[in-house]
């Protein structure tokens, strides 16, 4: 029972990280387009491609709060009292992104519109960084379970979670670029196309980079997940590996939805594997997710909501998706 609930919210933090992802992304590529006219156009197209859908992305984020502060307390407890600080700058950071992708649209005058917009753009940035960097202290083992609360700062200011948070934001990036550069072909726009294309693949060797650097970083300060991914996670880390460099070979003239697929199954396996590398354990090497389950009675009446609230979410969502990429729905 205790399994079958965890990989239902681990399921829910893999939709997050890949659809918010492409939003935090898309942020991004904003924030660095340059000036108000050499960034009109990659702006123009970054608000009609998540103007439409970018707020629905946050009901994977509540799922994942709510599951695990009924079925798993005492690490939610553990979670929510030792990293306030990156969850509450995480918090801040969806707010100002959602003002300030609002407001842009509607503020009269140039210097409100910028500072509408670098606040949407900032935001994007930070958010995933700070969510990061909670992954990166849960990960290693930094957050005790219970409301006694671990260190303030050093649970997320440590090596792992540095990672983890450049990790991310880099991550979105080469996701946000993939699904613009498919998203610029089906616009038949090949100069955002190329532009898109180009940054796609700066994001994807920054990525690779910054992996290969966390392999000695996840040695020395969290060897446990360092072992399990070069062992039961292994294939997933490959098929990750696999799928972004399809990503980039395909790049230039395979279909948009076939280039949304591969870089989704990039995102989505590396995600998976750390819930692999992780698991028996909800946080780090000392609560295992039996240990850390509520009654099985409050776990079976989660199972029957999750199940519910996907037949009711995922055929609106898929819905919602599919109306987007037809050019259907009107952003703002």
């Amino acid at each position: 029972m205790s399994n079958a609930v965890a990989v239902l919210l681990f399921g829910a933090v893999v939709l997050y990280a890949v659809f918010a992802g492409a939003d935090f992304g898309a942020g991004f590529w904003d924030l660095t387009a340059g000036g108000a006219e050499p960034g009109r156009r990659p702006r123009e197209l970054i608000e009609e491609s998540i103007g439409p859908v970018w707020e629905a992305n946050h009901v994977w984020l509540i799922f994942c709060l709510v599951l695990l502060w009924t079925s798993f307390p005492s690490a939610f407890a553990g979670i929510m009292t030792t990293l306030f600080i990156p969850l509450g700058l995480a918090a801040v950071g969806i707010v100002l992104r959602g003002a300030g992708f609002a407001f842009r649209e509607v503020l009269v005058g140039a210097a409100q519109e910028r500072l509408a917009g670098a606040a949407f753009a900032f935001s994007s940035v930070i958010t995933p960084f700070f969510f990061g960097t909670v992954a990166g202290g849960i990960a290693s083992g930094r957050v005790p379970a219970g409301t006694g609360g671990g260190p303030a700062f050093r649970s997320w200011l440590n090596p792992t979670s540095l990672l983890g948070g450049v990790l991310a934001v880099v991550t979105c990036a080469f996701l946000a670029a993939v699904f613009l550069t498919a998203e610029a072909r089906a616009r038949r726009a090949p100069d955002l196309e190329t532009w898109f294309r180009r940054r796609a693949e700066a994001a994807a060797a920054v990525t690779g980079v910054v992996a290969a650097a966390g392999v000695f970083v996840l040695r020395a300060d969290a060897p446990r997940l360092f072992h399990h991914l070069l062992g039961p996670a292994l294939p997933l880390v490959a098929v990750s590996a696999a799928s972004g460099l399809a990503t980039l070979v395909l790049l230039g003239h395979a279909s948009p939805r076939r280039l949304r697929v591969l870089a989704v199954a990039a995102v989505a396996s590396i995600v998976a594997g750390w819930g692999v590398g992780q698991y028996p354990y909800l946080l780090g090497t000392h609560l295992r997710i039996a240990q850390a389950a509520a009654p099985s009675s409050t776990l079976w009446s989660m199972i029957a909501i999750a199940i519910a609230a996907v037949v009711l979410i995922l055929p609106s969502l898929a819905l919602l998706y599919a109306l987007q990429q037809r050019g259907r729905l009107e952003h703002g």
